[in-house]
């Protein structure tokens, strides 16, 4: 087993291995089973990932490592071979997915302690990690798009893993078939784009190669459909719905889901074609608009959230919005740098959520909270590390991940664009520092007895803030003083920044103005005022909070009128119609072999009769036939 192999399947091994103990019987007791092989696994691909990063950083910034397992399909000019590929953007992604991971997973052997479902709920863990390894890895278009579409099934079966609540199973449900609305698009796309190839070769190597030859108009096609396979994927306008809905899955699957893993497949995707999306600037600026509204929409939304990991879930919506207003603007690398910083404090805040939640016996609503400031400080001082970051004040990692996206923004004279994500940077630090001024201040409720938390939960906390407040120093540009050196490294064909020292200084100092205003302002509705539970925002307070009625909107525009076509389809067209058909005709032969059973009935005399009567029958049409009557 080669080393890109191995990074990839020995999660699956894994999975494979955890599901066939847990099924042989699923009431024993394997704890340390599960744990062990649950986290060894990926902690293996990430020591590999590490190892295949530093030798790709001593190499040189064009090398790029091949490894072919064996062809998967040849028809014709269809050639898929079961590849994988690294280059620098891969190593990027691999060695904070598998180190992010491998936190996450020692975060839930703590969590899911003494679940039923341990051994089944890591079995599925494994096999999402070894999914998203996959798709990273991916030499090719379609097996990327194996990997998307595995990402899709294991998120399906971690949202629903308490299928026992209908709410869960909807959930699940709701992501599924969410998904496979963008992914329709990616598929269609893939099929343009090899039609459009004629047969010039199917890995991104040749695709890169060959892309010029392709008509701009179908060119903007293709863009514009991949765009529509991350819509869903990455939860931006209008294939969103499902993100928050996916809090019903046990918090380690919203820290892994909304940290490193799943969502961030589209910015990937789309960074991944960079060469392609260089070609239509157009569509870069659709994506980059789409960004910047997601994000608005949801920082927006998450200030009325009372569901400590809903807020969380529609602020990584609006994070991701970040990272597509990036990629859309041709600053890939800066989009990817907040992939990076963005896995750091946004699994930290949903571990540190979770930690909350376990320690108040599955209380998730912040008002019934308070005071955890005393009770957990561990948890408090590494959540508020998180917090910081997010809000983009220096020199937290969120701040130079955020501020070279904001950057990017001005430079390409989108000031529509920038202002929204300035706005954005506002309301992100306001609605984050509600959660933890609720949460972590005033007076804590008498008699309550928190949780004792393990090890296995506190120690990831530490090490992943320590990562959100070092991290943002490799993105460093020459403003401040360094040289960026992530952007080096990644090596992605951004497109080139125009602005002066002055003005990125003016852009930073807004940028950290916005995020210690809101800071600022939480901090006297819900620490001085003692926290107020409805915020006057100009009487539209109601809309946002029951975020847009969106859902309602949906349910009533497609959910009830394809549950009535359904029904109609069931009831009238299949059951009446094809079924009514089928049923008739076996009547009819029934009803025909019981006539015919009644002159079979064993007696002579009415077998000479009808001896007699075939006869007469016969002669008089004999008769008849040659004028005989």
């Amino acid at each position: 087993m080669n080393s890109l192999s191995a990074i990839v399947l020995i999660p699956f091994i894994s999975a494979f291995i955890l599901g066939m103990v847990y099924i042989s019987n699923p009431k024993k007791n394997r704890v340390g089973l599960y744990a062990t092989v649950g986290v060894l696994a990926p902690l293996m691909s990430m020591i590999i990932s590490l190892n295949i990063g530093w030798n790709l950083l001593q190499d040189g910034s064009s090398t790029i490592l091949n490894e072919k397992l064996f062809e998967w399909i040849s028809i014709g000019d269809l050639n898929i071979s079961v590849a994988f590929m690294a280059d620098h953007l891969t190593v990027v992604m691999l060695s904070f997915i598998t180190f992010v991971g491998t936190l996450i997973h020692l975060y839930a052997v703590g969590y899911m302690r003494g679940d039923e479902g341990f051994g089944k709920f890591f079995s599925y863990f494994n096999l999402f990690m070894g999914s998203m390894l996959l798709l990273i890895l991916a030499d090719n278009p379609i097996i990327m798009f194996v990997g998307w579409e595995l990402v899709g099934l294991s998120s399906y079966l971690l949202i629903g893993f308490y299928y026992k609540d209908p709410a869960n199973v909807k959930a699940a449900n709701k992501a599924f078939i969410l998904n496979r609305v963008g992914d329709f698009g990616f598929i269609m796309a893939l099929s343009l784009l090899f039609l459009a190839l004629e047969g010039s070769g199917y890995t991104f190597e040749s695709i890169e190669i060959h892309i010029t030859t392709v008509d701009n108009s179908l060119l903007t096609l293709i863009g514009v459909l991949l765009f529509v396979g991350a819509m869903g994927k990455s939860a931006q306008i209008p294939l969103y719905v499902w993100l928050p809905d996916a809090m019903a899955g046990p918090t380690p699957v919203s820290a892994l889901i909304h940290a490193a893993t799943m969502v961030t497949a589209g910015v990937y995707m789309v960074a991944r074609f960079s060469f392609l999306y260089n070609e239509i600037p157009q569509v870069g600026e659709f994506i980059a608009i789409v960004g910047a509204t997601s994000a608005l929409f949801a920082a927006l939304i998450a200030i009325y959230q009372n569901d400590i990991k809903k807020i969380l879930a529609y602020s990584t919506m609006s994070q991701l919005g970040y990272m597509f207003i990036a990629v859309g603007l041709g600053a890939y690398s800066s989009g990817i740098f907040h992939v990076f910083t963005h896995a750091f404090f946004k699994a930290l805040l949903f571990m540190g959520a979770g930690a909350v939640i376990l320690a108040l016996h599955h209380e998730q609503d912040i008002f019934k909270m308070r005071g955890l400031k005393k009770g957990m400080p561990l948890v408090f001082v590494t959540m508020f590390i998180a917090t910081l970051a997010i809000s983009g004040i220096p020199p937290f990692a969120g701040f130079f991940s955020k501020d070279a996206i904001l950057a990017a923004a001005f430079s390409s004279e989108h000031y529509t664009i920038w202002a929204m994500g300035t706005i954005t940077a506002f309301l992100t630090a306001f609605y984050m520092f509600r959660m933890i001024f609720i949460v972590f201040y005033g007076d804590a409720k008498r008699g309550r007895k928190l949780e004792t938390l393990p090890h296995s939960m506190t120690r990831p906390l530490i090490i992943l803030a320590f990562g959100s407040a070092t991290l943002g120093f490799l993105g460093v540009n020459e403003a401040y003083g360094g040289s960026n050196l992530f952007s080096s490294f990644i090596a992605l064909p951004d497109t080139i920044s125009h602005l002066s020292h002055m003005q990125e200084y003016i852009l930073g100092m807004t940028n950290t103005l916005m995020g210690l205003s809101g800071m600022w302002i939480a901090y006297r509705l819900f620490v001085k005022r003692d926290h107020i539970h409805t915020i006057e925002l100009l009487g539209v307070q109601k809309i946002i909070a029951n975020k847009f009625y969106v859902d309602e909107i949906y349910e009533y525009l497609f959910v009830k009128p394809l549950r009535v076509t359904s029904l109609f389809l069931d009831r009238v067209v299949d059951r009446l119609g094809f079924d009514g058909v089928i049923d008739g005709s076996v009547y009819g032969y029934r009803y025909a072999g019981s006539l015919f059973s009644e002159l079979q009935n064993g007696k002579i005399r009415h077998y000479v009769l009808y001896s007699i009567l075939g006869v007469s029958f016969v002669s008089i049409f004999i008769l008849i036939s040659i004028g005989g009557i």
